[in-house]
């Protein structure tokens, strides 16, 4: 059911815990390409339905692939935080903290790592984690709802999970449970939101990862269902996030603030504090004011059922950059490794593809490696020049250099109208590339997507991916002795066992 402003006036209120009956959109108006039943819905009802699921929800009542899953995105998860702890926005974030806390509750792993409070920490780890734009990208189910433009879901969930489970000294199952309720909590949330929320402005990592985050700790605290109404109010208040900050320092700090607000709003409902308990619904709520509405029929009926970390699950990235680059990467670097390309062979490519790639990939020419994770022709020239677009391709040096610099003016990106009537549930593209001996190349984007659902990583590849992230801050046992315990991370008794190796 789909309640927008508009409806909202129209729908019949029962008293303060009475019901709300929306009118079914008409055809062509509904963003949903489900259809959906009107039905009676208490006042509070997404409130209350995410409340008992935060409230009741255990690990033992999880499925086995749930499980599974959960923990290929802590492996995927604490590798980027572990190489985003080695940039210099990271540097700076822990200098911060240093400067204003000095209690020891929780740990800021890799480069630099030493102990603050919870919510610092969770702020120090996420900022990580976002650093690189490395971490993974939750799946859309529909067309409406667009690839690619939903959550980084485990970061947010991650980093508070971990920081509270720290400080209480919690079981591997108790955090694992939680870190899986935030991470669903996130999910639901960002899918049920109008997708105005995305194409407004903000950015769902920070402002919905904020709910994840609070789901998280409050999960971990046994926060009784009172409480946890008046938290999911405060998260809402704390919600913050806007995309103009794409391509710099400010992009990772969506998902550290995230991390850290969801922990303060835990801590400040625990503690009686009040923000009113029913922050999600109604005119004045969460969903309208930051979505101009809300598809209930995608969050209250589903939450769990199935958990979204399964169903359409997540894709895990093979580049640290912008996600909706990565099927037009995949294709420049097939072109180049099949056709023997040389960099003094290429007189020019054109990058074809639609809004969804075009406008968040906005910038024409980088100037430093946070603007060439949204550039492409930073990311057309890195696979030309090096055949590869690494951890140790975006930085500063690289991007400045002579070779990048002369060649990403050759590559022009071009609005497809053809590629943008097929729809953004994919995301599609086209390069064509000029050589100078007059030959054209064309290479197509595949549409499923390396390390999503169709193409996903195997446990060796994601195993891969930890060990190159890691091995910026851990020697290769420590970096063995990691990946086994997150690979068994419910056996723990104290999750402080794998913190120390981290």
């Amino acid at each position: 059911m789909k309640i927008t402003r508009k409806n909202f006036l129209h729908l019949t209120a029962a008293g303060a815990a009475g019901s709300l009956l929306a009118p079914r959109a008409a055809a062509g108006q509904a963003r949903s390409t489900k259809a959906t039943k009107a039905t009676g819905l208490a006042i509070r009802g997404t409130t209350d339905a995410l409340t008992a699921f935060i409230t009741n929800t255990g690990l033992s009542s999880m499925p086995a692939n749930v499980v599974a899953e959960a923990k290929r995105c802590l492996v995927d998860g604490f590798g980027v935080i572990l190489a985003g702890s080695t940039v210099k926005g990271s540097a700076i974030v822990r200098d911060y903290v240093r400067s204003v806390g000095d209690r020891k509750e929780a740990s800021a792993v890799g480069a630099g790592g030493f102990m603050t409070s919870a919510a610092h920490a969770a702020l120090i780890n996420a900022a990580s984690g976002h650093a690189m734009d490395y971490d993974d990208t939750q799946l859309s189910t529909t067309p409406d709802r667009t690839f690619g433009l939903l959550t980084h879901p485990t970061v947010p969930a991650l980093a508070a999970s971990l920081a509270v489970a720290e400080r209480k000294k919690a079981s591997g199952a108790a955090f694992l449970e939680a870190f899986l309720v935030g991470f669903e909590v996130e999910c639901k949330i960002a899918e049920a939101i109008d997708p105005e929320h995305y194409n407004h402005g903000f950015h769902s990592t920070g402002t919905i990862g904020t709910f994840g985050a609070a789901a998280a700790a409050a999960r971990l605290m046994n926060m009784p269902a009172p409480a946890v109404r008046h938290m999911l109010t405060i998260a809402s208040s704390m919600s913050s996030g806007i995309r103009v900050n794409f391509g710099s320092m400010t992009k990772p700090l969506h998902s550290a603030r995230a991390a850290q607000n969801g922990i303060v709003a835990a801590e400040l409902a625990s503690r009686g504090f009040t923000g009113g308990d029913d922050g999600l619904d109604g005119r004045w709520g969460f969903f309208e004011v930051f979505g101009t509405g809300v598809d209930l029929d995608r969050l209250i009926p589903v939450l769990g059922k199935p958990y979204t970390i399964v169903s359409p699950g997540t894709s895990f990235k093979p580049y640290p950059c912008g996600s909706l680059s990565h099927p037009t990467m995949d294709a420049m670097l097939k072109a180049v490794v099949e056709h023997d390309l040389k960099p003094d062979q290429i007189k020019a490519v054109r990058v074809r593809a639609g809004s969804n790639v075009l406008e968040p990939l906005r910038y024409k020419i980088a100037t430093n490696e946070l603007e060439a994770k949204f550039c492409l022709p930073f990311l057309m020239s890195s696979l030309i020049i090096r055949r590869k677009a690494g951890v140790r391709e975006f930085t500063d040096e690289f991007v400045a250099s002579a070779p990048v610099q002369q060649m990403m003016p050759r590559v022009t990106n071009v609005f497809d109208q053809k590629i943008e009537a097929q729809g953004f549930d994919k995301i599609r593209s086209v390069i064509e590339i000029d050589l100078t001996d007059g030959r054209t190349i064309v290479q197509a984007s595949d549409d499923r997507y390396r390390g999503g659902p169709e193409k996903p990583f195997t446990r060796e590849e994601l195993r891969e991916k930890f060990t190159d992230c890691a091995q910026l801050t851990l020697n290769q046992g420590a970096i063995a002795k990691a990946l086994d315990l997150i690979e068994n991370v419910e056996r723990l008794k104290d999750v402080n066992e794998l913190v120390r190796v981290l």
